[in-house]
């Protein structure tokens, strides 16, 4: 009976012990993974959107569809690691490069193809070509 006793007080002893909670935990796990984009001028960039799940983990939203005036959709998709910005319409794929960031505005360039994101808007300027875009819900 004294053997059975002093097992299960053990027992339960022991895993109140190795059941306890350690809140402390690693702060760094948390800080890598910020996503956060900054602009050139060290201010978050405004024309970066981001998801949050339903945890509340946020993480960087790339791909977007926007519409011309005359209805045209075009697939932009945003790589901010490597600081370029696709646009894909007809079968093409165009892929500019970031020259500058100033936190409200962002400015893309490949030869004479120049692409400014505002917001929800994009402005192409393409030689004497100039085409408006703004982001859809789709």
């Amino acid at each position: 009976m004294k053997k059975g006793l002093i097992i299960a007080i053990s027992t339960i002893t022991l895993s109140l012990i190795s059941c306890k909670k350690n809140e402390s935990g690693n702060k760094n796990v948390l800080k890598a993974g910020d996503s956060t984009v900054l602009a050139d001028n060290g201010k978050v960039d405004s024309t970066v959107n981001y998801n949050i799940d339903v945890n509340g983990k946020k993480s960087i939203k790339t791909d977007y569809v926007y519409k011309a005036t005359d209805g045209t959709l075009v697939k932009v998709v945003f790589n901010y690691k490597e600081k370029t910005m696709s646009i894909r319409n007809n079968n093409k794929t165009f892929i500019l490069n970031q020259v500058e960031s100033k936190g409200n505005e962002t400015i893309y360039e490949k030869m004479d193809m120049k692409a400014t994101v505002k917001k929800d808007s994009l402005i192409l300027d393409q030689g004497n070509n100039l085409i408006e875009l703004v982001k859809t819900k789709i």
